[in-house]
């Protein structure tokens, strides 16, 4: 399955030129508010240039990345929670995505209309930060007004509810994140279920123009909106849509000149996908054959046995063992066999913890 990743900010902002840049999937873009009103939805494969390296090795018939889900969700504005804009119709979509990227802008244009009427990154987080702190406070009330009959009967599960919930509000109406709130690893999987927005991970995109790209570090709106999510302890990745969207239109040969002009070794996006792994603690392991060489995405901490389930799940009934080679071993001896002549080959058993950048090929019971 893919990793599913909503892109919201406010109108205006550049999301849909990075939705463009990431899938080419040529979203609407235009100069006014709610250009996006139906969300825009791309599958985008991941860049990883181990896939790439190992896949010259192997020569294989076809190369499968992991992939990304992006839906481009329209720009919410002050009083979304409401319903003002086009307000919960949004919030919904926000509600059924893994992970978000918030652009930010960080760029002045007088071509370009801002819906507050000037550029302000940590007044724009801000806004969105309240709508969906608003939300959030909506549901847990509703959530709390449904359990009192219980917790007020001597329902003690239900009292444990209600004091969750009532710690969540207190939080939020302080201007907290769900996310910030220090839970018992009794309470995760509790709030987890409930699919708060601000309990969502967030990646902050800051988008910057060309001439401001070189020198973004430095530039104003930038320090700005890292000033403003420092407490949260979130990313921000400094991006610029308009160049990424021309890199994106190039063939993939001249893609790399484009970057080089401008002191890049890896794309934007690029940046961003590893951003969004680290963030969701994901992790690669690979299969290699002449068939077919394939990516797979995994939770750290995952187990051979569970690793080989994603493939198919007879595959993790019937485990055996697991053949384990590091891609740096399969790149310096260039084949399986040579790594099985030299000793990089290792069996482990269904409790291994795959690691970042194995190949792996599993043997099972038929």
């Amino acid at each position: 399955m893919a990793l599913r990743c909503g892109i919201v900010g406010l109108p205006n902002v550049g999301k849909s030129t990075l939705f463009n840049a990431l899938s080419h999937a040529g979203a609407a873009v235009a100069n006014f508010p709610f250009c996006t009103i139906q969300p825009n939805v791309g599958v985008v494969p991941v860049q990883d240039e181990r896939l790439d390296a190992l896949a010259r090795v192997v020569q294989p018939d076809r190369v499968v990345p992991t992939t990304i889900e992006l839906v481009d969700i329209a720009g919410l504005v002050k009083g979304a929670s409401q319903n003002q804009g086009l307000g919960n119709q949004f919030l919904a979509h926000i509600r059924e995505v893994e992970v978000l990227v918030h652009v930010v802008r960080c760029f002045d244009s007088k071509d370009i209309i801002h819906v507050a009427g000037n550029v302000d990154p940590a007044f724009d987080k801000a806004v969105i930060d309240q709508e969906l702190c608003s939300k959030d406070i909506e549901t847990l009330m509703r959530r709390r007004d449904t359990l009192q009959k219980s917790a007020s009967s001597g329902d003690k599960a239900a009292r444990r509810v209600c004091q969750l919930v009532e710690r969540l509000v207190k939080a939020l109406e302080n201007g907290q994140q769900a996310r910030q709130v220090q839970l018992r690893d009794d309470e995760v999987e509790t709030v987890q279920s409930w699919q708060l927005l601000t309990y969502k991970p967030v990646v902050y995109v800051a988008n910057v123009d060309e001439a401001t790209f070189g020198n973004a570090s430095e530039h104003p709106y930038v320090t700005q909106i890292k000033h403003a999510v420092e407490a949260e302890g979130d990313t921000v990745v400094v991006i610029c849509t308009h160049l990424e969207s021309q890199i994106a239109a190039l063939p993939a040969a001249e893609q790399q000149d484009l970057l080089l002009i401008h002191n890049l070794q890896v794309s934007g996006v690029s940046r961003l996908t590893q951003a969004c792994y680290r963030l969701l603690n994901l992790r690669t392991y690979f299969t290699a054959g002449p068939r077919e060489v394939r990516a797979w995405r995994i939770q750290r901490g995952t187990s051979a046995a569970q690793a080989a389930g994603l493939i198919h799940s007879d595959l993790e009934k019937g485990f055996i063992k697991a053949e384990v080679i590091r891609l740096e071993d399969y790149l310096h001896y260039q084949s399986e066999a040579e790594c099985r002549k030299a000793g990089k080959v290792t069996l482990q058993g269904k409790a291994y913890v795959v690691q970042d950048g194995d190949v792996v090929h599993f043997k099972c019971r038929h």
